[in-house]
């Protein structure tokens, strides 16, 4: 690929190749849904099941993709929308929206899953401010309440599926709800959300961060206490990096928000930065020691750490942007585009690699479009007036 500025080189990447590549290739038509997955040759796989989080990250990027001005498929994506709420949300009777259809349109998982549905709620946040339309902020509002009334939990925060699969409590759906709130909140000023939003941060800061390392887990005991005993955690550098970003979105949003967040956004990212990256790479996992246990890879930990660094690189943290951090940034693009996104996928992405640096998957998975888009977005601010941060 020639050398290019960053923003012109995802600007270029975005339009011509990968939006184009999963606006068609990955949306079906006949169905009005989109693929999970396909061939690196860009053929749809079928699959037993389309689940819902995939169906709305899509919904969602296409629509953030046409409010930005960079791509527009906006009736796909809302008709995608549609097809959604008629096939998934009370679909079997009850309250909530059913985890995955079946190839034949019925249900094929009635499982509530709340990581799902953090993500529906983000869908229709930035729908309504492509479309305007109030009656989806209605559905916005009921499923926050049906949340609350499925996945509440003992001790705080939620449970992660009903009818639970184990006695297990993750940090990772909960984050997700709060990106949605956050998105929400953002598009409606409705405090509504905010309040959600900063009971989230309050139980994060209160539960999700090890009181003897500071580093945030993944997997809790029912009660919220740490699964394992200390040195042993599971830790995924990619989940700091989104937290950072996470958290200073909320004090970003929230005017009366205390120092308590931005000082831990900070934390968060040196910390991962110190043990969860070498060079241009993020690793999958360390412990809360910072011990590195998984030397693999995955497209999003990258895509984490880019928004995260361009974010910071254009608004600026408590000090100055630094020549380090824009060093690691410019790194990382090249990491993305050479070996993440190579040009002969034309748009396409390598999900994941072994410790060896062997490709670890057969397939391009739609659900990674949701992670790359976010860090493209936060890149293309020198590309002119068409993308504003928000």
């Amino acid at each position: 690929m020639p050398q290019h500025p960053p923003c012109t080189q995802w600007k270029n990447w975005l339009t011509r190749q990968a939006l184009p590549l999963w606006s068609t290739a990955g949306y079906d038509r006949a169905r009005k849904l989109y693929h999970e997955r396909l061939t690196f040759d860009a053929t749809p796989i079928a699959l037993p099941q389309l689940r819902l989080m995939v169906q709305a990250r899509q919904i969602a990027t296409f629509c953030r993709a046409a409010l930005d001005g960079v791509f527009n498929a906006t009736d796909d994506a809302l008709t995608c929308l549609h097809t959604v709420q008629s096939r998934y949300w009370h679909s079997d009777g009850q309250p909530g929206w059913i985890f995955a259809l079946g190839p034949n349109g019925q249900p094929a998982s009635t499982l509530r899953d709340l990581y799902a549905h953090a993500f529906i709620l983000y869908a229709y946040a930035w729908a309504y401010k492509l479309s305007g339309d109030t009656g989806l902020l209605d559905v916005a509002q009921q499923t926050t309440l049906e949340i609350e009334q499925i996945f509440a939990a003992p001790h705080g925060g939620y449970l992660d599926t009903v009818p639970p699969q184990d006695t297990l409590r993750r940090q990772n759906p909960h984050m997700h709800l709060l990106e949605a709130y956050l998105s929400l909140f953002e598009v409606t000023n409705d405090s509504f959300y905010l309040e959600r939003a900063q009971s989230l941060v309050t139980l994060a800061q209160s539960r999700f961060m090890h009181p003897g390392t500071g580093m945030l887990l993944e997997f809790f005991t029912a009660d919220w206490r740490p699964l394992k005993p200390i040195g042993q955690n599971w830790v995924e550098p990619g989940h700091l990096f989104e937290w950072s970003w996470l958290l200073q979105e909320y004090a970003r949003l929230n005017p009366t928000h205390q120092a308590t967040p931005t000082t831990l956004a900070e934390h968060l990212l040196q910390t991962g930065l110190q043990y969860g990256t070498r060079h241009d790479t993020v690793f999958d996992g360390i412990t809360d020691t910072g011990i590195l246990t998984a030397a693999s890879t995955r497209i999003w930990p990258q895509t984490e750490l880019m928004r995260l660094l361009a974010t910071r690189q254009q608004v600026g943290p408590a000090h100055q942007p630094n020549q380090t951090e824009a060093t690691l940034l410019h790194a990382l693009t090249q990491a993305f585009f050479t070996t993440y996104a190579p040009p002969h996928l034309q748009g396409g992405w390598v999900d994941r690699y072994e410790a060896n640096g062997e490709i670890a998957v057969d397939h391009m998975p739609a659900s990674s479009l949701y992670h790359i888009y976010g860090a493209a977005r936060c890149n293309l601010e020198c590309t002119g007036p068409g993308v504003t941060r928000e």
